[in-house]
């Protein structure tokens, strides 16, 4: 059976691995982004742009891969950034209900332990 606080904590466990792949997917979205952005460079002469994504209207394959890791990365980076911050949030949360009850577990001790030494002092 579990008790509050080994719940939070396994809750905090997984959030905190949630965390990390979600981190470790920005990262993965910062590669894909920078290759295609340099494939798509390096393989045309004059790459048309949109904002700061290169493409090249050539039926080439290798401009079609630049631009498919360039929209893949941002999509990584943008996605793996949100989620980390929502799980980021999320583990804050459950790491204040840990503190609280991990006090409510230590005030109570104090309280009995205070009782017991109440009776045990001599009037």
């Amino acid at each position: 059976m579990y008790s509050v606080k080994e719940y939070l904590h396994e809750r905090n466990e997984e959030l905190r691995h949630n965390e990390i792949a979600a981190y470790l997917m920005f990262i993965t979205g910062a590669i894909f982004f920078v290759g295609g952005v340099l494939m798509t460079i390096s393989r045309t002469q004059n790459p048309s742009w949109f904002v700061f994504f290169p493409y090249n209207t050539a039926p080439d394959p290798t401009s079609l891969l630049g631009l498919a890791l360039t929209l893949s990365g941002i999509t990584l980076l943008i996605y793996g950034l949100t989620v980390g911050i929502y799980y980021s949030r999320k583990r804050h949360w459950y790491m204040q209900e840990l503190a609280k009850a991990h006090s409510f577990v230590k005030n109570s001790v104090n309280r009995k332990s205070g009782q017991e030494k109440k009776q045990e002092i001599p009037a």
